[in-house]
């Protein structure tokens, strides 16, 4: 498997994803981080606006599109950061099994 780099929490003009390769402690790396930080904290923010705005008996048309744009564009964010992290944590999942194989190997006469 090709270890392509960490999908960052932005896209290019094109809405293509956006990938950094090297260790992960950089600048973008830290950019990287504080943004998906401000995404989920977005993310929170507008779930209790909706909880809000659909307790309300009058809503129109409009809010309600509104609504369920700003929720599509959040969920592609937390989505987008859910499969970054969840990336990062299965290759650090695999090189932990290398090392564990790597010493096993090396301890067996």
């Amino acid at each position: 498997m090709t270890d392509i780099g960490r999908l960052l929490p932005w896209t290019n003009v094109e809405g293509k994803p956006c990938y950094l390769v090297g260790g992960g402690k950089g600048y973008v790396s830290r950019l990287a981080d504080q943004i998906e930080t401000v995404q989920l904290g977005m993310a929170g923010t507008l779930l209790g606006h909706a909880d809000e705005l659909l307790a309300e008996r009058r809503v129109t048309d409009a809010e309600l599109h509104y609504l369920a744009r700003r929720l599509s564009e959040s969920l592609r964010d937390v989505k987008r950061v859910a499969d970054s992290r969840g990336a990062r944590l299965a290759r650090l999942a695999m090189a932990a099994d290398d090392d564990a194989s790597a010493k096993e190997a090396r301890s067996t006469p």
